[in-house]
């Protein structure tokens, strides 16, 4: 992702401090709130260690991963630091209902945030812009449409950035993959049987989440994750904002 706003890099300055900037924003916000939720949901279930280890905070630098960071700026979704929690502390019958819990907050605050950011356009308030707008764009095209941007045309380009990106990291954490929260979520709620089978698969997570990531592209020139992703983030930007065709991904 972070190679389209290189290329505008080379023919207009401008034109990638707005766009870049706008994800870099999108990142953080999503990423900190993300993380924090976790923090929040353990805290209020009677689990201290999120706030002993110092993340019940909004500072993004108490949640950021360099890995999951990297592969946000690189190809669009990933993760943030793992919030430590103790499930035996919690007030839950079931640890593995506690987690559950936990683990769901994160995602469920990244679509609030994102609903919370759609406003203003579902009202006619600000205009709907995408930062995938500029892949595959030329550079002066791109500084051109800019140069005729006014107040509203910025702030709804951060605001779609939030909502995007808010999105891509909820469906992707969703994932029943270990160490996402869609694995966690899934042996929470899933009847007994199923839940150890699902326990029994921790160990093959992040060999598929690699596979599906980087080695069906490498190989194939196809990405499972984004073909998957895609209409999904499509219809839930459409909902939040209230566009017809918000055309996520610049087609």
């Amino acid at each position: 992702m972070i190679f389209a706003y290189l290329d505008l890099l080379q023919g207009s300055q401008t034109a990638f401090l707005v766009f870049f900037g706008a994800v870099v924003t999108a990142l953080l916000v999503g990423i900190t709130f993300h993380e924090f939720s976790h923090a929040f949901a353990a805290d209020s279930l009677g689990d201290p260690t999120p706030r002993y280890r110092g993340r019940l905070t909004l500072n993004p630098f108490a949640h950021l991963d360099p890995l999951g960071t990297l592969l946000l700026f690189m190809a669009g979704f990933g993760w943030g630091r793992p919030v430590p929690v103790n499930p035996n502390l919690m007030r839950s019958s079931n640890p593995k209902t506690g987690m559950a819990m936990v683990a769901a907050a994160g995602p469920i605050s990244n679509l609030v945030v994102a609903g919370l950011a759609g406003l203003p356009i579902k009202l006619g308030l600000v205009d709907w812009h995408t930062p995938f707008f500029a892949w595959g764009k030329s550079s002066e095209y791109v500084e051109w449409v800019v140069s005729t941007w006014g107040v509203s045309d910025y702030l709804g380009l951060y605001l779609g950035s939030i909502i995007i990106f808010g999105i891509i990291l909820a469906l992707f954490n969703l994932t029943p993959l270990w160490p996402l929260d869609g694995f966690s979520v899934a042996v929470g709620i899933l009847p007994r049987d199923l839940s150890l089978e699902m326990e029994r698969l921790r160990t093959w997570g992040p060999g598929l989440l690699l596979l599906f990531l980087f080695g069906i592209p490498i190989l194939t020139g196809w990405s499972p994750v984004f073909q998957i992703l895609r209409p999904a983030v499509n219809g839930l930007a459409s909902l939040l904002t209230g566009v017809g065709d918000p055309s996520v991904f610049g087609y």
